[in-house]
């Protein structure tokens, strides 16, 4: 799968656009997709299970990626991922979809938000998939967390970096 991902890659254009509200739903069913099958090497099945459990309030959804700066990537078949930052420099969420991981895909989502957003501090809540892609890119763990997601509790990340200038 590897030698196929990476002959996709070569031959595949990776396009980086603004989000609109007509990719809401297909954001919502990736991210669902990805936390359950990248993210249960790091997670139980009731972790995840908690953490995305299909029911996404689109409204909220799309209110919080108009709210912020919101980049999909996509190829010619579809969305391959999604980031969105805030002005205040919080990286809320970074998916890319498991038939796209390790192709490049957050990279070119990360170096377009953090690039565009213009604070002075930039920080995420990581996971324990994530963490060491943000540490790849500079970012410093300053605090391991307990989050808590229908009573289930989840273990993530506190990390932050100062842009470049």
């Amino acid at each position: 799968m590897r030698i196929e991902n990476e002959k996709r890659k070569e031959e595949t254009k990776l396009i980086l656009r603004v989000y609109k509200p007509a990719d809401c739903k297909a954001l919502t069913e990736l991210f669902y997709e990805t936390v359950h099958s990248v993210n249960t090497k790091d997670y139980t099945k009731e972790q995840v299970d908690a953490w995305a459990d299909g029911n996404v309030d689109l409204e909220k959804w799309n209110q919080s990626f108009l709210e912020h700066y919101t980049v999909i990537a996509e190829e010619e078949n579809g969305i391959t991922g999604f980031g969105d930052i805030s002005d205040t420099g919080y990286l809320d969420r970074l998916y890319v979809h498991p038939d796209w991981q390790r192709q490049g895909v957050a990279t070119a989502l990360c170096d377009r938000l953090e690039a565009c957003c213009g604070a002075s501090r930039l920080y995420a809540h990581a996971s324990i998939t994530a963490l060491p892609f943000f540490q790849g890119r500079g970012y410093q763990m300053v605090q391991e967390r307990q989050v808590e997601r229908k009573g289930i509790l989840l273990t993530n990340f506190l990390v932050e970096k100062e842009p470049r200038l």
